[in-house]
């Protein structure tokens, strides 16, 4: 279990442990626990990108590049680059990515979401799939990907949320805190990473409160679209023109 105690710092080497404990098993259980509805989510996200100017696209806490690699996919004229804390994560990545033949445009980089490695109006889209919830400064991280996409381009985070009605909610409570750390251990032998797992989607915020977040980081025509009854939503922010990239 990760600790709401303690810096920044902290909570981030607290997650880059946890994730570093389950890479092999990682992609088998995002599809078996969400019904394979993950790979429709991000669908949904990739659908919403845009490429107009620079043609990249930014995938911050990539995982093992299921977001990359599905745009590379969609939208062949745009080079993509992937980014996470966790080596074992980009390891695995780089192994999709050299099956689907797609080394010459899909890159994956180790980095911290709170300091990207990149200039400002790199890319025209920056995305995060499943991973804005590990992040502790949530803000500071929706400001950096800001900072690196382009006037006008997006910004796009994918997320798991909790449903809204009393009833969908208590079923879905039941599930993660009951069910999904007791499949986690007996597939990946870490309930830890899934109790975790279940505790952060539990405390995310609920989507009004979260695009006022990404409001407060500068982004604009800020919109959140439930997925799946709510358990997940795609939220989008643009980069305005005056303010492209401001990181103040």
């Amino acid at each position: 279990m990760i600790s709401q105690e303690g810096d920044g710092r902290e909570r981030t080497e607290q997650v880059r442990r946890i994730f570093s404990s389950i890479p092999r098993r990682y992609d088998f259980l995002n599809h078996f626990l969400s019904f394979r509805r993950d790979v429709a989510w991000r669908r949904a996200a990739v659908g919403r990108m845009q490429f107009f100017r620079t043609r990249r696209l930014l995938d911050v806490a990539t995982g093992t590049g299921d977001l990359a690699i599905e745009a590379a996919l969609v939208y062949p004229e745009i080079e993509v680059v992937g980014l996470d804390l966790v080596p074992g994560m980009l390891e695995l990545g780089r192994e999709k990515i050299r099956r689907r033949g797609l080394e010459g445009r899909v890159r994956l980089v180790e980095g911290d979401a709170l300091a990207l490695p990149f200039e400002r109006g790199s890319f025209d889209t920056a995305s995060i799939a499943f991973g804005i919830r590990n992040i502790p400064d949530r803000e500071t991280a929706l400001r950096e990907m800001a900072r690196v996409v382009v006037p006008g381009g997006r910004v796009l985070v994918l997320e798991l949320t909790t449903p809204r009605g009393a009833l969908l909610r208590a079923l879905y409570a039941l599930y993660l805190k009951g069910l999904l750390p007791v499949i986690g251990r007996v597939v990946s032998g870490d309930s830890g990473a899934y109790s975790y797992l279940a505790e952060s989607i539990m405390e995310f915020p609920s989507p009004g409160e979260f695009s006022g977040t990404m409001r407060r980081a500068g982004l604009t025509d800020v919109k959140a679209t439930a997925l799946t009854l709510g358990v997940a939503h795609l939220h989008e922010g643009t980069i305005p023109e005056e303010k492209a990239g401001d990181s103040k």
